[in-house]
Formats: C-alpha cells, structure tokens, sequence
C-alpha cells in the first residue's frame, strides 16, 4: 500500500465531532469563492458536450445536467486560485475532470445495472447499456481531447496515471470477495476508484497555476484524504439515506460491494451472525428483507458509525495537510469541504 495511506491508517480515530467545525449551509455558499469561475465552467462543460447526433446530446444533458456538485473540478480551480489564479488552461482542465468523472459513472452504472443515479433514472435503463457506454466513451475522448491542447506534459502524466489507477479500482472492486474482505483492501479500491481523481483534481489546477513541487504534492494529499472520507461517508450512506445518494437503500449490498461497514460487519461479527450474511450474500437475489436484516446487524455492531469514525480521521488528515499554507479565504473553503463532506451524516 503507498506510503500515503499507511500515514493516513496512524491518524487516531476521533470519538466525537469536536475536530469538525460547523458546517456551512451549502456546498454552493463553500465555493462562492470561486462562484463566477464555476458558472463560466458550468456553460462550457454543458456547451462543448453538444453535437450533430442527437442520442448523445440526450444522454450527456440527462447526465450533465442531473444535480452533479462540480466538486472535482472546484477543487481544481481552487488549486489554481491558491496560487496565480485561473486561466483558460485551468478552465479546460476542470472541464477535462468533469468528462472523465462523468464517463466513470456511465460506465459504473452498466457494470453495477444501476437503476437511478442522483435520484433519476441511470441513462443505462432510459437508453440502454450501448448507448451508456459510448456516450463515455466518447466523454473520455473529449477529455482527452482537451487534455493535449493544454501542452502540459506534467499534467498530461498524471492524468494518464489517475485513468489508470480509476480503471484499476473498478477491477478490484469487480474481483473482491466477501470471504476475504479487510479493510487494508478496501481502501486500496477507493483510493484508486475515487480518492486519485479529487488528488489530480486539486493538483492540476496548482500546477497550471505555477505553484512549487512541494505545494502541488501538499495538495495531492489533501485531496487523497478528501476523496477517501467522501467515498467512506457515501458508502455509509447507502445504508442509511436514499435522499442523499439518489440510489436505493442498501444497493451496494444488492450488488455486493464490499464497502466499509460491509467490511466491518464481516469482521465483528461472531460465528452465527457471520454465517447468516454469508448465506444472504451467496443468494441469487437479495431482497428488501435481507437488506433490512444486515442494517439491523450494523446497528447492533457499530458498522455504520465506525464508517463515519473512519471518514472524520481522513476529513482532518485533509486539513492537516493544508496547514502551512497562508490563512485566506481560499484555505478556508478547502477547510470548510472537508468539514462538508463528513457533516454530509447530520
């Protein structure tokens, strides 16, 4: 496992929410910040997308235009902002994480059979999985697209490597078994499928933004904490909170993901409670009752809020790793995102 994630593992776990400041109202009132650059980011990611074959228009304004936080790409403005500020190289890039985040989840939903995605239906089950697949496919070749016009042979190499360690997650999240589960795999899968991607984000806008080696890697590991205690809190989630995932409650379970509180409750549990989840998961179909029944297990085990335990530790490596950076307003909104997503729970 690098050595990024062992540091991460040292963290102590923090029993209460005292190291969480108050939550903002909104992710929107986070980014005023960098309110003018998302609108002019938001119009170029829906514009550029449109073409003469209208199956692709329908598909990316359905996915495109579905609710999606920006995230990503804010934080890549932010890591531009931090230093000389955005440029139109750092807008082309935001657009070129939004692509390839949003080819992901196209692809995802396939592989998954997802019925809904951010509370609608998945573009897989409105126009079929051929379509959901090339319209990604096509996504990824934009991003690419754009990625050559930046002239950046840096950003290029780590784009290249995010995409490869993102394809890599998916397959170790296809090849996982609950027999073997830990929790040592299971943020190695993250890591690759999710956190990698918030990591590129944030550094790419600081390298195109002239900031130091040191700066642009102090970064990179805040948003590798960051998108680890985003993807632990969405997988706690989706036991709890349907409103706040858009999918159905335990649809991670439905689709046997080994997530983290799956992954604790596999190792708590003892000898009768462990035998029964395994009976439920070799099932040929899981059913609401059997979902129901494992969300019982978790609360009786703790599963879920030693999964959110686990998000707080990573959200404050985040912030610790900003620390030597200049008190501002931008500082700040990068605090306040990683308070965001774990108080995404309350």
């Amino acid at each position: 496992m690098p050595d990024y994630v062992n540091a991460l593992m040292d963290v102590p776990l923090t029993k209460n929410a005292a190291t969480i400041t108050a939550q903002p109202v909104s992710l929107e009132d986070i980014l005023k910040v960098i309110s003018s650059d998302i609108e002019s980011l938001e119009s170029k990611i829906l514009g550029d997308v449109k073409t003469d074959i209208p199956l692709l228009n329908n598909v990316a304004d359905h996915i495109l235009s579905s609710g999606g936080k920006r995230l990503r790409p804010a934080l890549l403005i932010l890591g531009a902002e931090m230093f000389t500020g955005v440029n139109n190289q750092v807008m082309q890039a935001a657009q070129v994480i939004e692509y390839l985040h949003t080819a992901t989840l196209l692809h995802d939903d396939v592989v998954d059979g997802a019925e809904t995605r951010r509370n609608e239906l998945a573009v897989c089950r409105i126009w079929g999985n051929e379509a959901s697949v090339l319209s990604g496919d096509y996504l990824l070749s934009m991003a690419f697209n754009l990625l050559t016009k930046l002239r950046n042979l840096e950003v290029l190499e780590l784009m290249s490597e995010t995409t490869t360690m993102m394809a890599r997650g998916e397959l170790l999240q296809l090849t996982s078994s609950f027999e073997t589960a830990n929790e040592e795999e299971y943020l190695e899968l993250i890591i690759n499928k999710t956190a990698c991607l918030f990591a590129t984000a944030i550094k790419t806008g600081a390298i195109l933004a002239g900031a130091s080696g040191e700066s642009a890697n102090q970064l990179y590991d805040y948003g590798m904490a960051l998108g680890i205690s985003f993807q632990i809190v969405d997988d706690a989630l989706d036991y709890t909170d349907e409103k706040k995932t858009g999918k159905p409650v335990g649809g991670d379970f439905q689709e046997r993901k080994i997530t983290l509180p799956l992954s604790h409750l596999l190792g708590m549990a003892n000898v009768a409670d462990r035998k029964r989840l395994d009976s439920i998961l070799l099932m040929q179909e899981i059913e609401k009752k059997h979902i129901d029944e494992v969300i019982d297990l978790m609360n009786c085990y703790g599963s879920i809020n030693y999964a959110l335990e686990i998000s707080k530790k990573h959200s404050i490596t985040a912030k610790s790793s900003i620390a030597n950076f200049a008190e501002t307003k931008l500082k700040k909104s990068l605090i306040d995102i990683a308070d965001f997503v774990v108080s995404r729970q309350l």
